[in-house]
């Protein structure tokens, strides 16, 4: 038997579901501007406008690759040479360490690296999103967008009034 998983907190708060793309944005752009930063956002498909209305920055993971990708290739590099320096074999009066040669390796660990920070960091920001449940609809696959707010109880009201006049087919309640 394995260690038993925690038990992932629910979220209180509004599910809103919409047909039309813009009226999706509208809403988003409306609450960000009433100051609600957390929205979790459903879609079938990616989508640029979303991204835009919810002010998406660039993934932190391109830094862990970055950073995956260049230890790599300083590790191929230093170890090729230190070995080449630690046992010295001449061919040819070749100078023992010739960096040609070691491109090859260097290039290899650069990717092997890379890719490896790049599942790590994955594996990382998803577990430490992963702490919360969510209000979900299956249709948001299909052919809805779905915008989840978090709220209060005493917030619920106003902000469904808002969901509903930026264009939202339902609005449902999350509970804690």
């Amino acid at each position: 038997m394995g260690l038993p998983l925690p038990r992932r907190k629910a979220v209180a708060g509004l599910l809103g579901s919409f047909e039309h793309l813009d009226a999706a944005t509208d809403a988003i752009r409306a609450l960000r501007a009433q100051g609600h930063r957390d929205l979790t956002i459903y879609s079938s498909h990616p989508n640029h406008e979303l991204e835009e209305a919810v002010g998406h920055t660039s993934s932190p993971v391109r830094l862990f690759t970055l950073l995956g990708g260049l230890t790599g290739c300083t590790a191929g590099f230093a170890m090729t040479i230190w070995m080449s320096r630690d046992w010295p074999v001449l061919v040819g009066g070749k100078p023992i360490a010739s960096i040609p040669p070691y491109v090859v390796i260097a290039f290899e660990l650069t990717i092997l690296l890379g890719a490896l920070f790049t599942l790590g960091s994955v594996a990382l920001f998803s577990v430490a999103k992963a702490g919360r449940k969510i209000a979900y609809d299956p249709r948001f696959s299909d052919d809805r967008i779905g915008v989840f707010v978090a709220a209060s109880a005493a917030q619920a009201p106003a902000l469904e009034r808002m969901l509903r006049e930026a264009g939202a087919v339902e609005v449902a309640h999350a509970p804690a």
